[in-house]
């Protein structure tokens, strides 16, 4: 009788511990396994951008470069005006971190020129975008409102240039700055490509102050990410060339302008646009070191 009263003891016990330790264990894998649809709905952050900081704008600009660009800088005769003229004036913004700019002014006896240099560091909020997808989008923002004419197809015409016996074949050839080496005897005959080739001699301004067609406003291949540049020709003959490209998550605008004293003058549209550019290649390659 005792054996029958301890067995149905000993079987409720053990039938109360199994119960704890299964209902504990169900705890466990209640908190700590993911559920199978979780890891695919974890949303992902998009790639930052490669620029953390913007480089000082008004210090952007070597002497040297503000003294072809601006002429009149030179010819500032008293130094302390003159120093504060290469200084430049920072432009308003609400938060260096993302947004910040300089501008130059500078008359001479022949024009008065102006240049602003802007840096833009991008970044995305939304964890879908990565900061260059959004620096891409306002860059392209830029470029649509530019409204660049349809690029020109000029293989024929580079096909012709390259004949030995073309009479204009061995003109003048500009250097790596897009500076002819030799400005005279330059014939009509140049690359008149909607897109940047780098080539830009043989083409002067012509009288009417319109852009010739190897200059006409285009995209540019060899600089940064992205670029194009835009050149206009107001009533009052003042010409403004602007350069914009994206390295990355940082959008780069360059404006240069410049009123004639006279509007009999016109700015040479070549000129402004080898400056310009040339200006664009020295702030892209801070980005690169």
């Amino acid at each position: 009788m005792q054996r029958k009263a301890y067995v149905p003891g000993v079987a409720a016990l053990l039938a109360v511990l199994l119960a704890g330790c299964t209902g504990g264990s169900g705890d466990d894998d209640g908190t700590t396994d993911p559920k199978p649809g979780e890891s695919a709905t974890t949303p992902t952050a998009a790639q930052p951008g490669r620029y953390r900081t913007l480089p000082e704008p008004c210090a952007a600009v070597s002497k040297g470069t503000l003294d072809s660009l601006l002429p009149g800088i030179k010819q500032v005769t008293d130094e302390e005006q003159r120093e504060k003229a290469y200084e430049g004036t920072a432009t308003q913004t609400y938060d260096t971190d993302r947004k910040v700019g300089c501008r130059w002014k500078a008359e001479s006896t022949a024009a008065t020129d102006h240049l602003l240099v802007d840096f833009e560091r991008v970044v995305s909020y939304d964890n879908a975008v990565s900061d260059d997808d959004r620096a891409t989008d306002i860059y392209l923002e830029s470029e649509t409102a530019a409204d660049l004419p349809e690029p020109v197809a000029s293989s024929e015409s580079s096909e012709s240039s390259e004949l030995p016996e073309s009479p204009d074949s061995s003109g003048s050839s500009p250097d790596e700055s897009g500076s002819p080496s030799n400005s005279s005897g330059s014939g009509p005959s140049s690359s008149a490509s909607g897109s940047d080739s780098g080539d830009a001699s043989g083409s002067a301004t012509p009288s009417d102050g319109s852009t010739p067609s190897a200059l006409q406003p285009r995209t540019l291949d060899d600089l940064g990410d992205e670029a194009f540049l835009d050149d206009a020709l107001s009533s009052s003959r003042q010409r403004t060339v602007t350069v914009v490209f994206r390295t990355s998550n940082v959008v780069v605008t360059i404006r240069y302008d410049e009123q004639p004293a006279t509007t009999t003058d016109v700015p040479s549209s070549k000129d402004m646009q080898d400056r310009a550019r040339k200006l664009a290649g020295q702030l892209a390659g801070t980005f690169n070191d």
